[in-house]
């Protein structure tokens, strides 16, 4: 038996996005043509429009491959940048997400409420022992709840794997 994996089908058809949504785009051509020129001046640019607790120095660390260190030496809170950020720059009424049900039914929570469910669950979580370096699994249906509890977790620094049940 063979070792290598096979596949019956080459996809080579492309699908162009319509004329309006082109010109509405953020990543156009040029864009990536930077990247390609200078990736790591690239990332560097993109990293700087995020929140950083310490700021980076250094961009990529390839001294031992395969491992590549990208902002090794900066810090971060994916759940600050994902969340407050985008409520102090007073944008807490815009919708963050958007979910909907399998029935049809909808529900639209905003920065501004995500942020105060994060917060409440994190503090549920700390209040449970839980903190920095923790692993915790996460076990609940696609629901709203479910982004926010994952956004706890990564607020307080602990780590989570999700199994989404329902």
């Amino acid at each position: 038996m063979s070792s290598q994996i096979d596949h019956l089908l080459n996809e080579t058809r492309r699908f162009a996005p319509s004329a309006a949504f082109a010109q509405s785009a953020i990543g156009r051509a040029e864009l990536y043509q930077r990247a390609a020129d200078d990736r790591e001046d690239f990332w560097a640019e993109q990293a700087r429009e995020l929140h950083w607790h310490t700021p980076f120095t250094e961009v990529l660390d390839w001294s031992t491959p395969p491992f590549a260190k990208w902002f090794a030496d900066g810090a971060l809170n994916v759940a600050y940048n994902c969340l407050d950020r985008h409520v102090e720059a007073g944008n807490g009424d815009r919708v963050a997400l958007l979910w909907e049900g399998e029935p049809g039914d909808t529900r639209r929570v905003t920065y501004a409420e995500l942020t105060d469910e994060v917060k409440r669950l994190a503090n549920v979580l700390e209040g449970l022992g839980v903190g920095e370096g923790d692993r915790v699994a996460i076990y609940m249906p696609m629901i709203p709840e479910s982004v926010a509890a994952m956004l706890a977790v990564a607020r307080i620094g602990a780590i989570h794997s999700v199994v989404f049940g329902g």
